[in-house]
């Protein structure tokens, strides 16, 4: 395996800043893992290349074992992702980047306000029937995908449910764990699709919902 000094660099790689940016997260990560396992004296992964082929892969779409070959191998690649997708690293990664770009931006770390909306798609007919439902107002079988932003656009929480459930109720479900990750927000603004119950529980979580009529000549949120 190469690193990503010593092979033809991909598209999707890392910059040197960008690595910067996370180098320190991810260090700490494995100085933590190795105070609990056996030091064997082992070749030890570049954790550069294994973020640069989760973005490889990430960006492209390919199958695992697709993984080109000057990475590291597949398996590998995908016990990293496993563990940081358990252990909330990643998470953590994307709470970092999104408090540095706040701050950079002149706005404090922490959001105050958000913006809440969903959107259903069609599903293949590979996914498995029980996971997606009927949007009835849109005629759409699948799935709804309902998601919180900040005032920036920046994704705070993404949620993945049949295109069955309403706005409403995957709004509530929203809002309690908004409530919980970011205390600090005390505003949302909503389409007309969040009715009474998101906004009653909007209100006893300490989250002002307030209802933004869609513009008819304007595509998606206004």
């Amino acid at each position: 395996m190469a690193t990503s000094q010593q092979r033809k660099p991909y598209l999707s790689d890392l910059s040197d800043a960008r690595w910067e940016l996370i180098e320190q997260t991810l260090t700490a990560w494995r100085a933590e893992r190795q105070k609990t396992s056996l030091n064997l004296g082992g070749k030890v992964t570049d954790l550069r290349e294994v973020m640069n082929a989760i973005l490889f892969l990430n960006r492209t779409g390919v199958p695992w074992r697709y993984l080109p070959h000057d990475f590291p191998p597949h398996t590998t690649v995908f016990s990293y992702f496993s563990a940081w997708t358990a252990d909330g690293t990643i998470e953590k990664l994307g709470v970092r980047l999104h408090r540095m770009v706040r701050e950079q931006a002149g706005r404090t770390a922490e959001p105050t306000a958000c913006v809440l909306d969903a959107q259903s798609v069609k599903t293949a007919t590979s996914v498995p029937t029980d996971t997606q439902g009927t949007d009835a107002g849109k005629k759409i079988v699948g799935r709804k995908r309902s998601i919180v932003v900040d005032t920036l656009g920046l994704l705070l929480l993404v949620i993945v449910t049949a295109a069955s459930v309403s706005d409403n109720e995957a709004g509530k479900q929203l809002l309690t764990r908004i409530a919980a990750d970011h205390p600090t927000i005390t505003k949302a603004w909503v389409d007309t699709g969040y009715k009474t119950q998101a906004i009653e529980h909007g209100a006893a979580l300490g989250i002002d919902v307030d209802v933004v009529p869609r513009n008819a000549q304007v595509k998606g949120f206004p």
